[in-house]
């Protein structure tokens, strides 16, 4: 999983495919309900989370 601001979601993406191997779900962090228990800077800059890039729920 990582986190990203608006700036470095391109970032997280590529790292999320470089690291996996396959495309990645996108989640705002202000829809889950569970964002305070997350990151809550971005990991490239430090900025306030916008997404976070992790692997598909089935």
């Amino acid at each position: 999983m990582f986190t990203a601001c608006e700036e470095h979601i391109d970032m997280a993406i590529d790292e999320f495919i470089f690291t996996y191997e396959e495309p990645p779900e996108l989640r705002l962090i202000e829809e889950l309900s569970v964002a305070d228990d997350l990151h809550s800077k971005c990991q490239f800059c430090g900025a306030p989370t916008k997404y976070i890039v992790t692997k598909e729920v089935e």
